[in-house]
């Protein structure tokens, strides 16, 4: 055989394995030749014509794929799987603790440099490759395929615990049908027929608190006392999982319909609130409240580093939901609109959320004030009474009793007064407004404690505690959805297993493990996953993305494919912040939660019973190891992967676990010419030792003819074998075959 000759092998009806990579390639490099009439031919310099990808000018993998109805349901699924729990009790926690309306500031800034181009690059390379985040991540850079791996061990993570935040939503939602609600005033007991006296847990702290703490999580005192089941929260765990199941079962067909409910729901409910709350006495009070900014409180660099990782989990990075649903989009879609406008409905409903929240606050502020005043009445009472009448006579009249002084002594006299200096010792709470607004509560405690007491003053509260509810329920399927497409699409790419056994075993699984946290110290492990399962190894994922993306597949290259998606090239902003600026501001982040986490020792608030409180406890041995077990499981993929393909153990060729089997195929493989660039090099832009798959140097590629012509069986998701056929040239030399 001629030196230059190359040596070709056919395999007709046997079951083929070809790497993702190596599909990818050729489907790249000519992914439209079935639907061109014409032939294409290319010559051995590897100049060969170009294949312009058209408008849904996918092959027949991709027109198989599952897409989007419409560009409607695709904007709903990616605001649902955005906007989350956290945007309703985190953000404005953050907010009012970090300086009120100065917070919007720094939030807004990271915004732009690392949301939306972190954001953008998700929603880019997932509708680019169209796959899940294991074969994104393969294609993109074998070595750096266990970034995939670890998105999905993120995902399950933490689906566990997230999926519990919706049955304790379930459960209040049950229980809100009642009036009066509750948790409105504390319980009474009744003993050896003696006068009823309130319950003592819940007489030292509150009602909300105490059906909280004591009713619906029945906690133990701390994590070491697992105290069993709690029944009730392991039905709601059921149900919560059982509705994940039937509404992904079928994947985005059967998710996207309710995406219309799940995900606008919620908007109706605040701004219900928010009207409601604006008629209430005090929401006032709270409004003002958050837009006093605090701007010497911007110099702290702990408010920077929690705006940024408010930034980093409020539009999901990492968790591979967003290249998730991406990849079920058009190739020519515009991703970078869809990338700016999720970011900024995710921030404006951050911001509407925070206005509903201080409202209430507000107003519930008010109502805590008159009840400390209340409280202070009966240290004083005749001394107010006579500094009343000496004051106020004309105004008030005649004080029958404590109603009265409650109701005509002005705030600014009850200031005035307790200033005097008789008063001074009676150790009298200054019942400040702006202390009361100060105090922060935040995540389960601002929905579950703060915001249920401020409900049970509300008229109609019933009403109002099942919408609030059922709002949080909503904002926890959206987000659910994203988090188990992120671990559905992945593996069902890769290990082509059917939907609907991969999202029932799942959810079963789930599940299972789940009851760790609806046991009686289940609390203090959902706290515990929510701390060490998810923001470093969501940190280091997000990282490597983007120097996978800048600097191993290359920024340069990116664009001209950002480009030919676009049909325009992005502004010059992405190039530097993806290359430069975003890293190193990742870089810091991720170096300032490590030196946190060593300067703090693992914790968490403990609910001691017999004192009626919260205390701040240390985990035990076992638990600081199940922390950075956490940690290290989540981000283990990475490594293993890499040293897997450094050392040759998975060769990179074939991609190791990343593999498609199709069955019936018809593939050609050969060998290059030594010094002779493929055309497989030139559009993956690697040498051709590094091409997955070299395209033939001299070969004609054609459509397959309905009128005759070779018969050709197609693999069972319509590929024809591996995206190209060798049109029968009787005159070519065999050399060249």
């Amino acid at each position: 055989m001629p030196k230059n000759s190359k040596a070709v092998k056919r395999e007709l009806d046997d079951d083929v394995t070809e790497s993702v990579k190596d599909l990818l390639s050729n489907e790249d490099a000519c992914d439209n030749s079935f639907k061109k009439s014409s032939l294409i031919v290319g010559n051995h310099g590897g100049e060969g014509k170009e294949c312009d990808v058209e408008e849904g000018g996918s092959d027949g993998e991709e027109e198989e794929r599952p897409a989007w109805n419409s560009k409607l349901q695709y904007i709903l699924a990616q605001v649902g799987f955005s906007v989350g729990l956290g945007n309703v009790w985190r953000f404005p926690y953050l907010c009012q603790k970090n300086g009120g309306g100065a917070y919007l500031v720094p939030y807004l800034i990271l915004l732009i440099l690392i949301g939306i181009p972190l954001f953008f690059l998700e929603l880019a390379v997932g509708q680019r490759i169209r796959r899940g985040s294991i074969g994104v991540w393969n294609y993109i850079s074998p070595r750096l395929g266990g970034i995939g791996f670890a998105s999905c061990v993120v995902c399950f993570f933490v689906a566990l615990y997230y999926n519990v935040i919706i049955s304790w939503s379930l459960f209040y939602f049950s229980q809100s049908f009642q009036q009066p609600l509750p948790w409105h005033e504390c319980p009474r007991i009744h003993k050896n027929k003696s006068s009823p006296y309130v319950e003592p847990e819940c007489e030292k702290s509150s009602a909300t608190t105490y059906y909280w703490y004591r009713e619906a999580l029945n906690i133990s005192n701390s994590i070491s006392e697992g105290g069993g089941l709690n029944w009730k929260m392991t039905v709601c765990l059921l149900v919560a999982w059982a509705m994940i199941c039937l509404a992904m079962i079928k994947g985005i067909q059967s998710s996207g319909k309710v995406m219309y409910f799940s995900s606008l729901f919620p908007y109706v409910v605040l701004i219900c609130f928010l009207i409601r709350a604006l008629l209430l006495e005090g929401s006032i009070d709270g409004i003002r409240h958050m837009f006093t900014p605090k701007l010497e409180i911007m110099l702290d660099p702990k408010v920077w580093r929690e705006a940024a990782t408010q930034v980093f989990f409020a539009l999901g990075l990492g968790f591979g939901g967003v290249i998730a649903f991406s990849s079920y989009n058009k190739r020519d879609n515009n991703c970078h609109f869809d990338a700016v406008l999720v970011s900024l409905i995710n921030f404006f409903t951050s911001v509407l959320a925070t206005l509903v929240v201080f409202a209430v606050l507000g107003f519930k502020a008010n109502i805590m004030n008159a009840k400390c005043i209340r409280l202070n009445d009966s240290l004083f009472i005749n001394d107010v009474c006579c500094f009343l009448f000496c004051r106020n006579i004309d105004k008030i009249g005649r004080v029958d009793n404590l109603t009265d002084i409650n109701y005509n002594m002005s705030l600014a006299d009850y200031h005035q007064l307790i200033k005097q200096e008789k008063y001074q010792g009676l150790g009298l709470d200054p019942c400040d407004i702006e202390n009361e607004l100060n105090k922060t509560v935040h995540g389960t405690g601002l929905a579950f404690i703060a915001f249920t007491e401020a409900m049970t003053h509300f008229p109609a509260s019933p009403f109002w505690s099942v919408m609030f509810f059922l709002m949080l329920i909503n904002l926890g399927l959206g987000s659910m959805f994203g988090t188990i497409e992120g671990i559905a699409t992945p593996l069902i790419d890769t290990f082509k297993i059917r939907k609907e056994f991969l999202t029932v075993g799942c959810c079963v699984l789930a599940f299972s493990i789940g009851l760790l946290f609806v046991q009686r110290s289940g609390n203090y492990f959902v706290t515990m996953f929510d701390d060490y399962s998810a923001t470093l190894p969501l940190l280091i994922v997000v990282i490597l993305e983007n120097v996978a993306i800048a600097w191993f597949y290359g920024i340069d290259k990116f664009f001209e494919d950002l480009k030919d998606m676009l049909g325009f090239t992005p502004y010059r902003f992405y190039y530097y912040m993806w290359k430069y600026i975003t890293p190193i501001l990742l870089l810091i982040l991720l170096c300032s939660s490590f030196i946190q986490l060593i300067m703090t020792p693992p914790s968490y608030s403990a609910w001691i019973q017999e004192e009626a409180r919260e205390q701040t406890l240390y985990f035990p041995p076992w638990g600081i190891v199940v922390c950075i077990s956490l940690v290290v499981m989540a981000i283990m993929p990475v490594p293993v992967v890499f040293a897997l393909r450094y050392f040759n153990i998975i060769n990179e060729n074939t991609s190791g676990l990343s593999t498609v089997s199709y069955k019936k195929g018809r593939i050609i493989k050969e060998t290059a010419r030594p010094g002779e660039d493929d055309d497989t090099s030139l559009i993956q832009g690697k040498s051709p030792s590094e091409a997955p798959s070299p395209m033939p140097g001299n070969s004609i590629y054609r459509k397959q003819s309905s009128n005759g012509g070779p018969e050709v069986d197609t693999t069972p998701n319509g590929r024809y074998g591996i995206g190209y056929l060798m049109a029968d040239m009787p005159d070519m030399p065999e050399s060249d075959l």
